[in-house]
Parts: C-alpha cells; structure tokens; sequence
C-alpha cells in the first residue's frame, strides 16, 4: 500500500495567507486605527502614567506632502508610538502654520486681485480657505503615511485660540520692557514688498559690480598729516552694490589697520596697506609709490566729500572691517546695512534712506530720483564716472541673499519696525541653550548657540494683511505711537472671540472700549496699525498657544521634544527659545532633536531644476507606506538622508526578509496553543533555549536604540537578526522537527514556543517604524491567541526576560555557527561540483578542537548542519585549522524527511519517522 508521507508533514509556509501587497491593503489599516480608534485608546491606557509632551513644528499649508514632510513625520511618529507602547502618555497635537506671505501672493495670482484694492477682509478670507484647503489634503497625506496623532483636534495658527493666546504673549514681552519700534535696517523684499526674518533668507550666486570709488579728502589730512599738503588725497572705497552710494554718509576704516597713503600721478590714494597688490590689479593703478603709513585709528573723523554731490563723509571706525576684499575702506550707508547702522548709531549719523518700498528712489532724491535700483545705480556711477571719481569697474560673482518666496535678491532697508530686543535677554539665551536643553546630536548646540549669541534684534512686524495684527495704535492728535500690554490683551479678549478679522472689521473704539485713549494727550482719536507680526512669531509662539491653554488640560509646558531640520536652528528652534526665555525666563524645550536634508544619489539637494524630486505618494502607491518609513528608519537622520529609485528598491529587498521570516514563523504554528503547548525555557532543548537568548539580547538592543533616538539602531539589528540567526540558521536547521517531529512532541513545540514570542516580540518591535506589517503579523498572531490585544499598539512594548538569557550559551553558538559555516562552504562546494544535491544527501567528517566535540552530539551537528551524517575525524589546535571532508550520505532515503539512514523500518522509513507515524 502507497503512502503519501507528505501529508503527514507540519503545514508548509507557502499555505499561510499573509501576502505582500502593502499599497493596496494599507489603505484598509489606516480604515481600521480610525475606526477603532486605537491611537485614542493607547492614550486612555497609558493617561495616569508618566507624560511625554511632544509639540509638533507646524508645515506651511501651501501644498501636498512632500519627501520632507514623510521624513519628519515619520520620525516623530516613531517616538509618538515607540513612548506610547513603553506606557508613557503621549498626546501629540499635529499643528499648521497658516498665515504668511506665501499664501497672500498665492491668492492674489490665483484670483487675480491687486493687494492695494482688495478689502482686507475679502483676501483675508480668501487666504482662510485656502489654507484650510492644503490643511485637509496634508493631513490625509501624513494619515496615508500611517502616522498616529488627534489629527481632529489640530492647531491652527489662524484659530481664534491660537491668535489669543499669541497676543497675549506679545503682551507679556512688551509689559517686560522687550519690545521698541525703531527705524533701521532689515532685509526687505521689494517683489514681496515687505520685511523679512533671517530665518526666510536663502543664498544663491549673483553677478554684480565691482566698483572702486576715490572719495575726494578735505584739507584736515593735511593739517593732519603735513606731508600731503598741496596734495589731490582721495580715500578709496569698494562695493559691489552701486545703487547704495548716493545714500553714502560715511568711510569705516578698522582701528588696528594700518593704512598707507600711495601717490599714483597726481593723486593721492589712501587704502589699507595690505591692500595695494590687490587694488592694483583691479584697477590698473599702480600703487607703489608709499608716502606715509599710519594707524586707522589716527584717521578717525578726518572729512571726505560725497563724490556724487556735496555731502561730507566722516572717516570713522569699526572692528568689522577686513581685508579679505575690497580696500579696507567701507563705504558706509547707515540705512542700508545692520553694522553700517550700528556704526552711524555710534558717531550720530544720518539714518538717510532715499529708497521707497517699491524698490525706486523717492522723488526728493538728488541724482536718481524716480529710478529704480538697478537703473538708479548705473546713473550713479554715470555721474561719479563724469566726476572724475570712478577708479575701477568690473564684474564678479558673490553669493548673495534672496528671498525664500519669490527667490529674488532681497535688500538691506532702513524702515520703521517692530522689534524685540534679543539683546536685553540674550545673556540668559545663552544659558538655557548651554544648560537646560539636550541637543541631539550633539553639535545641535553650537549652531544654536552661536546663531543666538551673533544675532541682532528680532523683526516681528510684517507689511501685509494675512497674519495676526500687531495691536498698535497712532494717536491722530499728538502722533504718539502706542503699543502696551493692556491694550493688546483687550484686542486678545476681542480675537478669541471671533479671530484676528476682528482688527479689520472693528473700529478702535469697538476694540480697546475704555482705552481707546491716549495716555499722552486724552485724545481720542487713535489709528490702528497696519503691520501684522512675523508668522516665526506666530510659530515661535505656539508652544504656548498649544502646551499651555485651558481647553488642552491634556497638554503641559514646557515640552519634552522638538524635532525638525537643521535649518530650524534659526528658525523655529530659536525662535521658540526667544519667546520663552522673553516670556518666561526658561526654554520651551528639555530636548531638541535634529535631522538632515534630503538629497538624491549623488549628494544634490532636491530641486525642481534637477528634476530630481521623489514624491512620497508615489513610492506609497507603488511600494507602500512602510518602505518609505524603513526608509526613513534606515538612515541616518543626523546627516543628510539619500533617496532614489535605486535606494527604495534595496529597502524592499531588506523589507521582504523581515517580512518572510514572519510569515515562515507564521505558517508554522499551525496547531499551536501558546497557553497550551508551550515550553518552559528550561525544559528546552539547547538550541531552542539559545534563540531565546539571543531574542531577549535583541529586544534589549532595540529599546536602547529606540531609547536614544537613534532608529537605523533598532532596525539594523531586527533585520540582521531575522536574516542571520533566525532565516539562515535558527529557521533553516529547524524545518526538520517541525515537519516531521511528531506534532506534539517537546523538540517541535519548544521550537514553536520559540517562534511564538519571536514574532510577538518582532510584531511589537516593528510597530513604531513599519506600522502596517506589524499591525498585519499582529492580527494574525491574533487567530492563534483571540485574548491578544484588538491592535499591535495596545499590545504594549517587548521586554527582556533575564531568565530566559542564558550568556555562556550566546558564546557558545557563536562558535557552533562558526562551524556550521565551514560546513555549508564545503557542502556548497561539492553541489557545484554535482557530487551531491541537497544537503542531506551528505555526511560530513571533521576535523576539530576539543571544544566542538564536547560541545553536542553529532547528532545535534546533523541537524544543525542540516546533514544525514556528522562525524569528528580528528582534533586540530586552532579553529584555523578545521578541515571538512563531504562524502555521501550513508544507507536509504527517507521518504517522508528526505534523510538518510542505513536501518530503515516500514516503507523505508527512518526509525524516527515510522515512531511518529506509529503514534498518530
């Protein structure tokens, strides 16, 4: 009578209905953490524990998703999960940040409208919608990505709550004597037409003029110096922005230079010393005749004359000077520049600034009036030309700053702001960020730190209408110009009630009541302002508006994390910590975390130029959302992050071994009952109790990576893990027993019970970085145990059993697969050679230390090995020196094993198989 012995076998994994397919049924996942509201029920389990505050940095709503947004959301929901399954009460709010410029001249080109003569709160309107428009398709986005957060319970900038609390920081910042209106240099956009923080400045090359100018000096050098009586003495000054001389009002030299007058003909020329070779070859002077050297700091406020029109300039100094270009002479126009201005400050000069917001001069300006820059600049240097004063003119390129908007170059202007004075506080800045926050990574702290302790004071009025008004007033009876703490709060009751349209839509009376004042003169006629606060003013300030409201008890301040790019070092990072330290005296933040740019292959930023952008949705609708997340896992966030076809498609790869491993351990629980049929750790076998170990090893490993933030830690380990130990070797030398053991016996249930807490633990592990094939192993760990928790996320985080390691015995398999490796290359040999097929039609002998033939029988080798036969032919010194010989495998082939063996029972079968088949 025939048997079929193969249907006797343990259910094979290729019957298991786990299938890849991730962009068709993750979808269906994130349906089913919605409907189940698992993120909301991790946070009901977990909300009487310890809190971790976690304040989401608000993307600008002006657009879908891009690869940047899935990097850092993707990080951040990785700790979101990761501090959630450790039991820690996470509630992270995910925020927008909704007014702007770029939103305004979005609108404005969309429906074309002109900003001078659309109503205010038509635009204001307008931008609304079109804000919350990109807020809903962001966030389905980040959703698609299989993000966990109260994604219906955002923050808005634009909510009447947010905007409140807003001003009532402002309040609090002015009421401590930090805030000052003053006319001086900012950089200004003249497309945008308005001022612009630093945070909002790229750098790009230009082409420019390089100008040398002679500034014809008046008789005082002489009187000073005799040796240049009678002499033409002209101070030559450098720069590559003509358009700013006829706002000239002075020539900064640096104390500790020396200086050198040089006769060239009949001119006299003064520049710095070290300077000659270079101004020589620019302008085809020839400075080598020296008639004196002094110190810059005995020129100081010697006279030079405009060489536009009458007009003195001082000689005057300043430390800021260099020599690395140009004369050593600074031409210096205090309007147009932040050290010019600190300069004209310092020897009370003219703050003149002929430039109107448009970028044309004004019509009272001699020489250029009407012109705009670059016109304005060549008729200027027209006219110094004609004067005999233009020295050398040539072209250069530089970088220089532009807009982020409208990517056009920006200008220094000297307009009447509303500023913070940083400087006031910085000393305490400087201490929180040196003392109170962890910086991750480390170097986190000197860019901060330097960026603070370098900056100047902080802009936060804006020229536009889509923002959070700036409640100052102008009193039409005396002109004073009113900004205090009681009334801007009055305004605050105001917009939370009804939102910042409130400013428009409301007179002076209607807003401030009783205060509609002046507290200088009693008028009470006053003016409301038209400048709205900076949006990093708006961002800056959100840990307050969100951490610390009545209707978020769930939330506290300060946070625990921030997590953003590098660029938010000047951005959100400081200005969040400005505002703190302003309002509070102490930073928002325990932590701050940093990560990189993204770049193609080759180390190039993403750009459109380049055409070398990856979009998220298409990596999600191809590959799915958890190759992009193993993507994000995988780098190291801390430097630039490399993306490309290429490294997606090497991720799938790493991705599918994590994921068969799971499903082979899957489909081979077939009829196993963890409460039932597990084995105890030390009533198992050797091998089963090593994989334990390793197992408690690994969920050790993987919590410190998590736990440090440091997640291509955790996923390094899991694949090489499942790769390594468990496919390659655990998985491999057990398909023996679990075919063909007897079902019930201690070998293959220990073997399950093995399997059984690795996947669980792999399940959990996975979750916080490929969430959606952790959910799915996890609800088919849930068909073998229905009393597991309804999703991964409630299943709490995998810890290491210590009386399941067992150390020695880690060592130990790691010289046993030592072996085992020889013997696969020696066995692997021989199957090229076509001396042998399969593994089991093979004995080997080898030659060994002592250690590996006490280490177990040769049995236990065979099955490791995966043999039919395993001998020791002899003892070697040194592992050096093993030697495998591979011969063919001894007696009949099992027709129910494939083993060989020499005695065969009933039908051939091998004596352990006929035993299983006789007890069933």
């Amino acid at each position: 009578m025939s048997v079929d012995y193969k249907s006797t076998l343990q259910l094979p994994v290729t019957e298991f209905p786990m299938r890849a397919g991730l962009a068709k049924k993750e979808p269906e996942t994130v349906r089913f953490w919605e409907q189940n509201e698992i993120y909301k029920k991790m946070l009901e389990s977990n909300k009487d524990r310890r809190s971790f505050m976690f304040h989401d940095g608000p993307p600008y709503a002006n657009g879908a998703i891009h690869i940047g947004h899935a990097l850092n959301k993707s990080l951040k929901d990785f700790i979101v999960k990761y501090k959630s399954m450790r039991g820690y009460y996470v509630p992270y709010v995910p925020g927008w940040d909704t007014h702007g410029l770029p939103i305004e001249l979005k609108v404005l080109k969309d429906e074309h409208l002109n900003k001078d003569t659309t109503p205010a709160l038509e635009l204001r309107s307008k931008c609304h919608n079109y804000a919350l428009k990109w807020v809903d398709v962001q966030r389905e986005g980040m959703k698609r990505l299989g993000c966990f957060s109260l994604w219906d319970e955002p923050y808005l900038t634009l909510n009447p709550e947010f905007e409140a609390r807003e001003l009532e920081t402002l309040a609090t910042i002015v009421e401590k004597g930090f805030v000052y209106r003053g006319t001086k240099p900012v950089y200004w956009c003249i497309d945008c037409q308005t001022a612009e923080a630093a945070a909002e400045i790229e750098y790009a090359d230009v082409t420019s003029p390089s100008v040398f100018v002679a500034y014809q000096m008046d008789d005082d050098a002489a009187e000073r110096f005799p040796a240049l009586k009678g002499r033409d003495v002209n101070v030559v000054v450098w720069t590559t922005t003509p358009w700013t001389l006829p706002a000239s009002r002075a020539v900064t030299l640096n104390a500790n230079f020396d200086y050198s007058f040089f006769e060239v003909g009949d001119k006299v020329y003064l520049i710095a010393d070290g300077m000659a070779d270079s101004v020589s070859r620019d302008t085809g002077l020839d400075f080598s005749r020296r008639l004196l050297t002094v110190a810059g700091k005995d020129l100081e406020l010697l006279a030079a004359n405009h060489p536009m029109y009458p007009c003195k300039t001082p000689l005057v100094l300043a430390p800021y000077v260099t020599l690395d270009a140009g004369t050593g002479c600074v031409h210096t126009a205090p309007a147009y520049g932040v050290e010019d201005f600190e300069t004209g400050q310092r020897y009370h000069i003219e703050n003149y600034n002929p430039v109107d917001a448009t970028g044309h001069y004004k019509p009272d300006t001699p020489v250029v009036a009407g012109l705009d820059l670059d016109k304005g600049g060549r008729k200027a240097l027209e006219v110094i030309e004609a004067n005999g004063r233009l020295l050398g003119l040539k072209k250069i390129s530089h970088s220089y700053p532009h807009c982020w908007r409208c990517h056009k170059p920006v200008i220094f202007r000297s307009t009447p702001q509303w500023f913070i004075d940083v400087a006031a506080f910085k000393k305490r800045a400087l201490d929180v960020i040196d003392n109170e926050v962890k910086w991750i990574p480390g170097w986190g702290h000197d860019r901060i730190y330097n960026m603070v302790s370098e900056r100047s004071d902080w802009c936060i009025s804006r020229q536009r209408v889509w923002g959070v008004p700036i409640p100052a007033f102008e009193c039409e009876d005396c002109h004073e110009t009113i900004l205090d703490a009681a009334r801007i709060r009055r305004v605050a009751e105001k917009v939370a009630e009804g939102g910042s349209d409130v400013w428009w839509a409301s007179t002076s009376e209607e807003l401030l009541g009783d205060l509609s004042v002046c507290p200088r003169c009693g008028g009470h006629h006053l003016k409301k302002g038209e400048d709205i606060l900076d949006v990093w003013f708006d961002s800056g300030a959100s840990h307050f508006s969100v951490m610390d409201v009545p209707s978020r008890p769930y939330l506290s301040w300060p946070t625990d994390l921030y997590l953003e790019g590098a660029d938010q070092h000047r951005g959100w990072f400081q200005t969040s910590l400005l505002t703190s330290v302003a309002v509070a005296g102490k930073a928002p933040y325990r932590a701050v975390l940093t990560h990189g740019f993204i770049v193609d292959e080759q180390g190039r930023k993403m750009s459109k130029s380049l055409q070398n952008g990856v979009a998220p949705e298409r990596i999600t609708n191809r590959d799915g959302a958890d190759i992009l997340r193993l993507w994000v896992a995988s780098a190291d966030y801390r430097s630039d992050v490399h993306i490309s076809d290429g490294i997606i498609k090497n991720l799938s790869e790493e991705y599918r071994r994590i994921r068969n491993t799971a499903r082979f351990m899957l489909g081979n629980l077939n009829g196993f009952d963890p409460v039932r049929d597990s084995v105890p750790f030390d009533k198992m076998p050797e091998f089963d109790r090593w994989a334990m170990s390793l197992l408690n090893r690994v969920v050790e490993r993987v919590t410190e990576g998590f736990e440090a933030y440091d997640f291509h830690m955790p996923i390094t380990v899991i694949h090489q893990f499942c790769v390594n130990e468990l496919s390659s070797f655990y998985l491999d030398a057990s398909k023996d027993r679990l075919y063909a053991d007897a079902a019930d016996g201690l070998s293959r249930r220990a073997c399950q019970t093995v399997m059984w807490k690795a996947v669980c633990a792999l399940a959990r592990m996975l979750a916080p970085v490929i969430s959606f094939t952790a959910e799915e192993i996890w609800q088919q760990l849930r068909t073998i145990d229905p009393s597991l928790a309804e999703s991964v996320f409630l299943g709490g985080w995998p810890e290491a059993e210590p009386a399941e390691t067992d150390g020695k015995l880690v060592e130990k398999w790691e010289k046993v697969q030592f072996l085992r490796g020889l013997v696969s290359k020696a066995l692997e040999a021989e199957r090229a050679a076509g001396k042998i097929g399969q593994a089991l039609e093979a004995r080997v002998a080898v030659a060994a230390p002592e250690f590996y033939k006490n280490a177990m029988s040769a049995e236990d080798w065979a099955m490791v090995c995966i043999t039919s036969g395993f001998e020791f032919g002899g003892t070697v010194e040194s592992d050096d020196d093993i030697r495998v010989e591979v011969f063919p495998a001894k007696g009949t082939k099992c027709p129910r094993c494939w083993k060989y063996e020499e005695t065969s029972h009933v039908d051939g079968l091998c004596r352990r198989c006929a035993c299983v088949i006789e007890q069933k």
